[in-house]
């Protein structure tokens, strides 16, 4: 085995592990951002399925919105 045979065999495994990570990486961003196709009600109902609070946009907080209408907007579609 000769010199280039082992980096070229070292940069295929480094490879390997760079593309699975990224492919990990990706896949996991990518099905958190799949639109859910579960509607919460309220914001509790939100807050208790996914862990996080709910926040509101600078532009929903601007058009002096409520946080209750605010979700609504954003999670039931209903445009004020």
């Amino acid at each position: 085995m000769t010199m280039k045979d082992r980096d070229d065999s070292f940069f295929n495994v480094l490879s390997n592990i760079i593309d699975e990570a990224f492919s990990k990486v990706f896949t996991e961003k990518k099905e958190e951002s799949l639109p859910s196709e579960q509607q919460y009600g309220t914001i509790e109902e939100y807050t208790a399925a996914t862990g996080k609070r709910f926040r509101m946009t600078k532009d929903q907080k601007e058009r002096g919105l409520t946080r209750e209408e605010a979700f609504t907007e954003i999670h039931l579609n209903e445009e004020n």
